[in-house]
């Protein structure tokens, strides 16, 4: 943990006192800074210097005013507020109290749109804008976070060394933070991040039911099972928390926690706003997409109960297994991951030449390799994709497509057979696959489309032996 040096180097003013926004503060003390916290609610800056005033050199603001007297002009201050109106009240309390050229950071979960607003309003009044995505939980905001700054530059490069301090390490010499592009590219690189996370996190709970339901694995058993592929080139954070949750036992009733939780999960917005993005886009998310989806029909636990006794109990004979279900499971979960990634990106190139960002691409995948909630052993692979020379670009592109070639594949398509065959949902393992097989298809059934569109409303089609929209009297 670094140690705070005698004389701060660095200053930050941080408003919101929540669990993000103190261990941030935190972090950016205990690398030098001078800090200035405030909370709407003075007590909670209360209890924060009560509980970590001795880690560094902390000013506690009862008010915006004095936060605005605790920071010497260009003023850096972070906002840590809860995405929305709450950032607007805030920033419209901070206008009157600012100087020209100081400069605000938010790190929290805004949607891209407001971050432009922003931007275009504090723009006019003289005032720099950073919209900033932070990821790794309460514990990455501690001890180093993955940081995606998007917006001013220059407001960028006064903090830049700060932030660099208080990011985690990439594991290749490097820190998790980087200036991504102008507007509101780093809430969207943040976002895209959020609805890659909501992806992977559906595909380990998919095979967590398989390894269950078809394999009879036990908990114990399962921890064991993602532990073991967590050693390799799956490494990851997800796969990491997974096997810990597996052992965990309720010290009330000594049966394990994860069974007493129910079978809803909600959301807070980032991964519906992902697949927004795409629709309006016109970008193919089909992985992120089921696994929102997914959420959203488990949250009518009702619902699915009524529906339980309309059904019949007896199956289609299911697929045979030749393979025990934790390898297939494994296959699969490897190949879905690597669909869950290239779908993120793909998003992240045409919003990207939508907006003129010209995101750093392989800066992406780099400062998600540490810190984050998505870090993986994959990223490196996507770094090596968008790195280099076109050679070796290509090279990269082709060691990753081959991962695809022979068993693996076969062991992917087998999984999902057995899982429709058991009548067990695997929305997000079926859409990867779907994915894949529709990049690698030579044809689709979408001149059919064309046809029925033109038959029905007159909207044309075009022709794979001419150019031009084309209409035809199907009737005749």
């Amino acid at each position: 943990m670094p140690k705070t040096p005698a004389t701060a180097k660095f200053q930050l003013g941080v408003i919101g006192l929540g669990t993000m926004g103190a261990n941030l503060a935190r972090n950016a003390a205990r690398n030098g800074a001078r800090v200035a916290v405030c909370n709407r609610s003075p007590e909670k800056t209360d209890a924060f210097m009560q509980s970590h005033g001795t880690e560094g050199k902390f000013v506690a603001c009862a008010s915006l005013k004095d936060l605005r007297k605790a920071l010497k002009v260009p003023r850096a201050i972070l906002l840590m507020v809860k995405a929305g109106e709450a950032v607007d009240i805030v920033i419209q309390e901070l206008l009157p109290l600012l100087d020209q050229g100081d400069i605000l950071i938010d790190g929290g979960n805004s949607h891209f749109r407001d971050t432009e607003r922003r931007q275009r309003e504090l723009r006019e009044k003289g005032i720099r804008f950073v919209g900033m995505g932070v990821s790794g939980g309460e514990e990455g905001a501690l001890n180093g976070p993955s940081m995606m700054p998007g917006g001013d530059q220059d407001a960028f490069a006064h903090v830049e060394i700060l932030l660099k301090r208080m990011a985690a390490d990439d594991g290749a010499g490097g820190r998790c933070v980087t200036y991504l592009g102008s507007g509101s590219s780093g809430h969207f690189v943040k976002m895209v991040h959020n609805g890659i996370e909501y992806g992977v996190m559906q595909l380990i709970a998919e095979c967590y039911q398989l390894l269950k339901e078809v394999g009879g694995s036990t908990n114990d058993e399962m921890s064991q099972m993602f532990a073991q592929w967590n050693e390799g080139d799956l490494q990851s954070f997800l796969l990491l928390i997974t096997a810990q949750i597996l052992q965990k036992k309720d010290p009330d009733t000594g049966e394990y926690l994860v069974d007493l939780i129910k079978d809803a999960a909600g959301q807070k917005g980032t991964g519906k706003w992902t697949t927004e993005a795409a629709m309006d886009l016109g970008i193919g998310i089909p992985t992120i997409t089921a696994a929102v989806d997914a959420r959203i029909l488990s949250l009518d636990p009702a619902g699915r109960r009524e529906q339980n006794g309309l059904w019949p109990e007896s199956l289609p004979e299911p697929y045979p297994e030749t393979k025990s279900i934790a390898d297939l499971a494994q296959s699969a979960f490897r190949l879905s991951v690597i669909c869950t990634y290239a779908q993120g990106f793909e998003l992240l190139k045409s919003a990207s030449d939508a907006h003129k960002w010209d995101l750093p691409y392989a800066e992406i995948a780099r400062i998600w390799r540490g810190g984050c909630i998505i870090r993986s052993a994959l990223l490196p692979r996507f770094q090596s994709v968008f790195s280099g020379t076109e050679d070796e670009r290509k090279s990269a592109r082709h060691a990753l497509v081959d991962l695809y070639r022979g068993e693996s594949q076969v062991d992917w398509r087998h999984l999902i057979a057995i899982a429709i065959g058991r009548g067990i949902p695997v929305p997000a393992l079926m859409s990867s696959l779907t994915y894949y097989d529709t990049l690698r298809a030579p044809r689709l059934p979408q001149n059919l489309i064309q046809a029925q569109r033109d038959c029905f409303g007159a909207h044309t089609f075009e022709r794979t032996d001419r150019e031009g929209a084309f209409h035809a009297d199907w009737k005749n």
